[in-house]
């Protein structure tokens, strides 16, 4: 297998670089995040660093990069308190990579895509139209995170809505039903398959298959 060391890292040109350590950790979710500022403005942005923090209560966390320069995302959610994350499709990649596009403040991603504005009875956020998986959040709390000045943002899952086909019995989402991407670095989008769904793990009894 290759080595690389901490120092070769460092010494590494920067595309190099961001290609690789953004990809070594593996497989990311593939998300985009809607928001709306306090005059109407919507905006849109791809991201993919969403993660569980918790099903009781139920919440969720993203990494918002450095704020030294302006981010409509992070302003939105300060000022509204509220935020949609939405799957990403197959059919909606090549929109979904352009959010992350650098317009200027104010300019909605909604408008430079075919991606679109979906809202629902007494939410005035808005959705990604055609998103399989829909949540509606709340922010709670945010972590600044020194080491690299991002910010680890921390919020509530308020309102959950789903396509009913990919629910099994037990409340589980298969998320390839809806195909749902996930993405390998920056830039490398994959469809994931289901190979198996194991039952809990218990020591000293062997692993069973949901699905074998």
């Amino acid at each position: 297998m290759k080595d690389i060391s901490k120092a070769n890292i460092g010494a590494m040109d920067k595309v190099p670089r961001l290609n690789l350590i953004n990809s070594c950790t593996g497989y990311k979710s593939t998300n985009l995040i809607a928001t709306k500022s306090v005059d109407g403005q919507s905006n849109v942005a791809i991201f993919s660093s969403v993660t569980h923090l918790g099903s009781d209560p139920a919440m969720i966390g993203f990494i918002m990069r450095p704020t030294t320069v302006p981010r409509d995302t992070y302003k939105n959610i300060k000022e509204t308190g509220y935020f949609t994350i939405n799957h990403v499709t197959v059919d909606m990649i090549e929109d979904a990579h352009h959010s992350s596009a650098n317009y200027d403040m104010g300019i909605s991603e909604f408008d430079k895509t075919n991606l679109e504005e979906e809202y629902k009875t007494d939410i005035e956020i808005p959705f990604v139209k055609g998103s399989p998986v829909q949540l509606y959040c709340k922010y709670l709390n945010e972590y600044h995170i020194k080491e690299n000045d991002t910010i680890h943002i921390i919020a509530s899952i308020e309102r959950l809505f789903f396509e009913e086909e990919l629910q099994h019995e037990d409340g589980w989402l298969q998320l390839d039903k809806g195909k749902v991407v996930t993405v390998n670095g920056l830039d490398g989008y994959c469809l994931p398959k289901l190979v198996d769904r194991l039952k809990y793990a218990r020591k000293n009894q062997p692993t069973e298959s949901f699905i074998k």
